[in-house]
């Protein structure tokens, strides 16, 4: 009978999503050596071959595709059941794991931190940013307990709580201060810098531009905002911004900020969780806590 631990699983686990030794010893925060040591010690209780080795990478044998759709069941499993022993334990205290995209964690979190820190001392806040799809599968998976993000999402298996509205603004070059702010068909004449495809901040730039009729004319794809209000300074042309970013991307560069007439782009803030979560009132009481650290750059809504 296979004795196999947890911990053996999670380093299969690594092993299988980064396919190299040495990034999933990294990750494990253990020896390659004593990684190795698992994993050989794993196949042999289960009586197969779960990796092919070669020089450079690893990949997983038939057999061991199979095993890791197993693993990751179980590890979720065990890591739900962890969750309702702290529920019946001590609330708001240990490990507590919150995503958020790109466009909002520079801005939100420090303050955030700081407020979570005051006031639930207890909590080991563990953060992951990365964008919005990635976000929502790994809180499918159970591998973050929320997420904060561009609403709506539209998953029947969350819970989606709208915290705030904030508006986009217009970052043109400071030689563009006293003139007015371009309506949705000016921009069509300009060139508009967004970023890389996959942050859904670009998509909802763009569908304010193409509100007008045909999209803006093609400029820079940046990684960052910093990035895209760097090259605005340098004249290559304009780009929008949430509002909460203006205070820390502008103060660097030679731009200058303005807001559309007639009531321009914009995005609802909110949070996310399995509607599964023991966890439901704790996820409440921190969507508290961002709605108020995102105060005063946004537009609070009602509460949860």
């Amino acid at each position: 009978m296979a004795s196999f631990t947890l911990k053996q699983l999670r380093y299969f686990e690594a092993l299988a999503a980064h396919r190299h030794f040495g990034r999933a010893a990294e990750v494990c925060a253990i020896s390659q050596p004593a990684l190795s040591v698992q994993i050989r010690e794993l196949e042999g209780q289960l009586g197969q071959p779960l990796f092919e080795r070669g020089a450079r990478q690893v990949r997983l044998t038939a057999f061991g595709e199979t095993v890791a759709q197993r693993v990751s069941e179980i590890l979720r499993a065990s890591e739900a059941l962890e969750d309702f022993a702290r529920a019946a334990r001590d609330r708001m205290v240990g490990r507590f794991r919150i995503g958020v995209i790109p466009t909002i964690a520079p801005y939100l979190l420090p303050r955030l931190i700081r407020r979570l820190g005051e006031s639930h001392p207890g909590l080991d806040l563990q953060v992951r940013e990365t964008l919005t799809p990635r976000l929502v599968e790994e809180l499918h998976q159970g591998k973050l307990d929320c997420a904060i993000l561009a609403l709506p999402v539209s998953e029947p298996a969350f819970t989606e709580v709208p915290l705030f509205t904030e508006a986009f603004l217009l970052v043109r070059p400071e030689s563009a201060r006293d003139l007015p702010p371009p309506s949705a068909a000016d921009l069509q004449e300009m060139k508009l810098l967004l970023l890389e495809e996959g942050h859904c901040f670009r998509d909802q730039a763009l569908a304010f531009c193409n509100s007008a009729g045909k999209g803006p004319q093609a400029g820079l794809d940046g990684s960052s905002l910093s990035t895209l209000v760097q090259m605005v300074g340098s004249g290559i042309g304009v780009t929008m911004i949430p509002e909460m970013a203006v205070p820390v991307e502008t103060r660097s560069a030679p731009v200058t900020c303005s807001r559309f007439e007639g009531g321009g782009p914009g995005r609802t803030v909110g949070m996310i969780w399995r509607r599964s979560t023991p966890f439901a009132e704790e996820l409440a009481e921190i969507a508290e806590a961002v709605r108020a650290s995102a105060a005063p750059a946004a537009a609070p809504l009602s509460g949860p």
